[in-house]
C-alpha cells in the first residue's frame, strides 16, 4: 500500500484481521527491518515490510472487490438524491468546503454515492436496502436515498469512486488515504452535517464501513486492482479504450448499469 500518515498501527492491524487475513487463530504482525511486532497504538504505521506470522492456518480473503466507475447523473432518476443531498450537508462533508447554497450556486460540488449506481443489481440482490429507512414505496431500491450519499467537491468524488480514500466509521469517522494525498484530507473526520442520528436522512454507517472495505481490498490486496481512466474528451472511441484496458469485461459490464439506472429491479 502507498503509506499515508492517516494509517497508524492500529488502524493497519484492524484492516488485515477484520478484512484481508482469513485466520482460525491469532497472528502476529512484524515489521521485517526491527523484528518488533506491531501493537494496537496510535502511532503513524512505519514504512518498510511487514510479516504475518499466524499461530495457525490463514490466508488472503478472495472477496470480490466491486468495480467502481465515476458516478454520473443519466437518467434523472437521481435528481431528488442530488437535491436531498445538497438539502442536507451544503458543503463538502470530506473538506469542509463550503458551496454558495444560498445563490443556489452548486458548481464544483457532487451529490456522490457512496455504493454505486453502476452496481444496483448487485445491491438488491444482497439487500442493502435493509439499512435504508427512507424508501418510497417497494420498488425503491433505496439506492438514490440521501443515506447512501454525500456531497463533495467534483475533484474529491472522483477519488471516493476510485477507492482512494475512505471513511471509517469505526475510527471515529476519520478518513484514511490509501493513495497520494493532494488535498490533504487524510486524518480529517467526516463532517457531522451528514451525520446527526437526529437530522433526517442521516449517512448509514453500514454503508460506510462497505465502502471502506472495498478500500482496503482494492488497494492493499496483491498488487491491488487497477486504476481506471476517468476522462473521455469528445470525439474518443470511449468503447476500444475501456476494451483495451484492464478488466474489460467487467468495466463494461459496469458502465452498461450506470447508463441503464432507472430501469427498475424485481
Amino acid at each position: 500500500m502507498i503509506l499515508d500518515p492517516s494509517v497508524t498501527e492500529k488502524n493497519f492491524l484492524s484492516m488485515l484481521e477484520e478484512i484481508l487475513i482469513v485466520a482460525s487463530g491469532p497472528f502476529r504482525v512484524t515489521l521485517r527491518s526491527t523484528g518488533v511486532d506491531l501493537m494496537r497504538t496510535d502511532n503513524a504505521l512505519k514504512p518498510g515490510h511487514y510479516d504475518i506470522r499466524p499461530y495457525s492456518r490463514r490466508a488472503i480473503t478472495d472477496e470480490p472487490c466491486i468495480i467502481r466507475i465515476l458516478s454520473r447523473t443519466i437518467t434523472g432518476r437521481d435528481d431528488f438524491f442530488r437535491a436531498r443531498v445538497r438539502e442536507r450537508d451544503g458543503k463538502c462533508v470530506i473538506t469542509g468546503v463550503n458551496s454558495a447554497a444560498h445563490r443556489n450556486d452548486w458548481r464544483g460540488f457532487h451529490a456522490a454515492h457512496i455504493f454505486p449506481l453502476s452496481s444496483e443489481e448487485y445491491w438488491v440482490q444482497n439487500g442493502f436496502s435493509r439499512w435504508i429507512t427512507d424508501r418510497t414505496g417497494e420498488r425503491d431500491t433505496g439506492i438514490n436515498s440521501c443515506q447512501n450519499g454525500l456531497l463533495m467537491l467534483s475533484h474529491v468524488h472522483e477519488r471516493f469512486d476510485g477507492f482512494d480514500f475512505s471513511v471509517n466509521p469505526d475510527d471515529g469517522y476519520k478518513i484514511t488515504c490509501f493513495d497520494t494525498d493532494p488535498f490533504r484530507i487524510g486524518g480529517r473526520i467526516l463532517d457531522p452535517i451528514c451525520r446527526d442520528p437526529n437530522g433526517e436522512g442521516a449517512v448509514i454507517d453500514e454503508l460506510l464501513r462497505w465502502h471502506f472495505r472495498q478500500a482496503v481490498l482494492a488497494n492493499m490486496r496483491g498488487a491491488g486492482e487497477p486504476s481506471f481512466e476517468m476522462d473521455f474528451p469528445p470525439g474518443t472511441d470511449m468503447m476500444g479504450e475501456i476494451l483495451s484496458g484492464p478488466q474489460a469485461a467487467k468495466r463494461m459490464e459496469a458502465e452498461l448499469f450506470s447508463r441503464l439506472n432507472g430501469v427498475p429491479f424485481s
